[in-house]
């Protein structure tokens, strides 16, 4: 009986040891849950990464339709007009080229262009080498109050309406204005004028005022560029015998690069689209001798109701800021 139950207990040892194995748990096995879970969660990171820019474009939106309401269509509205005489009021009639031939035939819209260009010296030229000259000195200042005042005197004007610089300063260039008073106070009385007034001298005391608003902008920002030079350049130079000016040229200016890219492209902007000074200050007079073209646009509009020829000088005013601008971007990025 012993015998027969051991053989039996044998057998059924033996029946176990070959039936085969348990299967692995399914945590574990090929193909289970795991790389179920592995597979679903790169088919998520997959649709997330195919949303991502519908995603962003919903956040963008709300600003691109803006831009496309006020800017593009404005825009895409004024070429439109260019090819048409029209008075604003009555049926647009198609004009072809001839809106686009004024620009360049008629002496009055393109000495307006001239004198745009003529305000780029005032606007751009004079207060960027200004600007690095007095931010140049500031720097060498101890911080404290003169310091802090200086670069706050330098900047009201960039804080002022430019309607209200062009009514300030046609009260000091009147006859019996600041500038003939200090003129005459100094024994220059024969140089005194009414400068505004005057064919010669008109353009050059809009250009002033041009260098007066823009100094602010251009000594802050390029101050602010001066404060992020890492001063061991300088006590470098130093060490090596460079001087003050040879440090200027060798250390201030290529550290600058980004700042006089941005001084020259938004003083150039503001030369070729400028309007409110003039405006209120000459009215593009006497003559013609002040006109620009953001002047011209506002005369064609609104006085003279030709609608197309306006609109002709300022898709050509756009594209002539974007020609003139491109180029010093590219500069700014170059390596």
């Amino acid at each position: 009986m012993s015998h027969s139950r051991t053989a039996s207990g044998g057998d059924a040892a033996t029946k176990k040891s070959l039936a085969p194995s348990d299967p692995a748990p399914r945590d574990m096995a090929p193909g289970g849950p795991v790389s179920e879970r592995g597979g679903s969660a790169g088919r998520l990171r997959a649709r997330r990464a195919r949303n991502r820019p519908w995603g962003a474009l919903l956040w963008v939106a709300p600003a691109l339709l803006c831009y496309a309401a006020f800017v593009l269509y404005p825009l895409g509205q004024s070429i439109q007009y260019s090819f048409y005489n029209w008075d604003g009021i009555g049926t647009a009639t198609p004009a072809g080229l001839a809106n686009w031939q004024a620009i360049f035939t008629q002496p009055e819209l393109l000495s307006a262009i001239t004198h745009a260009f003529e305000l780029i010296i005032f606007y751009t030229l004079f207060p960027v080498g200004a600007g690095l000259a007095a931010a140049s000195l500031i720097r060498e200042l101890k911080p404290g109050p003169f310091s802090t005042i200086s670069r706050t005197i330098l900047f009201i004007p960039q804080v002022l309406p430019l309607v209200a610089a062009g009514v300030a300063w046609t009260w000091l260039y009147s006859s019996n204005g600041l500038v003939n008073q200090i003129l005459q106070a100094t024994g220059l009385g024969g140089t005194t004028r009414a400068w505004l007034g005057d064919f010669t001298f008109a353009l050059p005391a809009v250009g002033v005022i041009g260098v007066w608003v823009m100094l602010g902008f251009c000594t802050v920002l390029l101050l602010s560029g001066i404060g992020k030079i890492d001063p061991a350049l300088y006590e470098a130079a130093s060490l090596d015998g460079a001087g003050r000016l040879r440090q200027f040229r060798a250390v201030t200016l290529p550290g600058l690069r980004q700042e006089l890219v941005v001084c020259t492209t938004f003083t150039i902007v503001a030369a070729l689209a400028s309007f409110d000074v003039i405006q209120v200050s000459t009215q593009g007079g006497p003559g013609y001798q002040t006109m620009v073209p953001g002047v011209e646009i506002y005369r064609l509009t609104f006085l003279d109701q030709r609608i197309g020829q306006a609109s002709a000088l300022a898709v050509f005013l756009t594209v002539l800021v974007l020609l003139v601008v491109w180029p010093i971007q590219r500069l700014g990025r170059t390596d």
